[in-house]
């Protein structure tokens, strides 16, 4: 009778490889680790696509082994912007692409970005956001327990709404105009005679709907991806009045846990997504700007002005703010904004 001997040998054996491919497999999967990622707006807008960029990045070098799932539409905070830095402060969202005027609240510092016509382009924004009063800024915000890693941009913010042109703030006269939850945005508005209504995003397209209120403000990308002009939004006015940067940043508790490799691929990947986005954003605004008027709405471009009335009809704002973000930041600002 042939032994088994040899049969058993061989069953033992792949036994041995199966348990062994087992075990590598149980860690590899303990080792790979998924952070959550909260974003306002979705991929369909830039804001997303830079959250997207990032995750795709991440997942491209650490080989899978670290990677990113974006939440749109503030669906970690239950819809509520103003509340993503502190979720992702306590630990409740790793990972956020936020924007400066929603962690406002819990960072002063960021109102930097939302002083009225403060910043009048890209070049100073730029100059800021790369000079001293940036590096200022991060620090506030590490500060706070969140790691901030790069900066992205939703653009500079254009005034909308459905009564008429607006070229001078006495057409703001007792306008209803949605803003976000920063007391600055509330300050700015009452200051030009409007009436502002704060709400979030997802219940700004809902009220200008049905006319709860007048008008709204957003970059261009956002007036033109969500079809704004679709909501009795037919009047848009370019002023440029303030710029809404956005910020990829981490958890600290989870940005110690990393290993140095993984920071390092962490920063470098949201270094790399915010300057992409950036580029794209600025890049499309022109054709964002003509499909607009192609839809019918009447766009105001202002003089200077024009420009210069809404400028000294704010300043009072400046007066109020200022001390609250910081003399010496707002003092860098205009230094990192002078010609070299």
């Amino acid at each position: 009778m042939p032994s088994s001997r040899p049969a058993r040998r061989g069953a033992a054996a792949l036994a041995g490889v199966l348990l062994v491919s087992a075990a590598f497999s149980v860690s590899s999967s303990v080792q790979a680790r998924e952070l959550s990622v909260s974003t306002v707006l979705s991929d369909a807008f830039p804001w997303g696509q830079a959250a997207e960029k990032w995750a795709e990045r991440v997942a491209e070098r650490s080989g899978g082994d670290l990677t990113l799932r974006v939440y749109p539409n503030s669906q970690l905070v239950s819809g509520d912007q103003t509340r993503e830095f502190s979720a992702m402060r306590s630990g409740l969202i790793d990972a956020a692409v936020g924007s400066t005027i929603n962690w406002s609240p819990q960072v002063p510092e960021l109102n930097l970005f939302s002083l009225p016509f403060f910043m009048p382009d890209v070049e100073a924004v730029d100059a800021v956001t790369g000079g001293a009063a940036g590096e200022m800024i991060f620090e506030a915000i590490a500060s706070r327990g969140v790691v901030p890693l790069a900066w992205g941009e939703n653009g500079f913010r254009q005034l909308s709404n459905s009564q008429g042109p607006i070229d001078e703030p006495a057409d703001l006269e007792g306008l209803k105009i949605r803003v976000v939850g920063s007391p600055l945005f509330q300050d700015t508005f009452t200051a030009l005679g409007a009436n502002p209504t704060q709400m979030s995003w997802a219940d700004a397209k809902p009220a200008l709907t049905t006319g709860a209120v007048d008008g709204q403000e957003n970059p261009l990308s956002v007036f033109d991806v969500a079809r704004i002009d679709q909501v009795g939004q037919e009047h848009l006015t370019l002023w440029n009045y303030m710029n809404d940067p956005l910020v990829f940043a981490v958890n600290r508790q989870v940005w110690d846990s990393l290993s140095e490799e993984e920071r390092t691929l962490l920063r470098e990947a949201a270094e790399e997504a915010g300057a992409w986005e950036i580029a794209m954003t600025r890049e499309e605004e022109p054709a964002r700007l003509a499909a607009i008027k192609e839809r019918g709405v009447t766009v105001t471009e202002l003089d200077e002005a024009q420009h210069q009335a809404f400028v000294e009809a704010t300043e009072s704002v400046h007066d109020e703010w200022v001390p609250r973000i910081g003399e010496a930041i707002v003092e860098a600002a205009r230094t990192d904004m002078q010609p070299d």
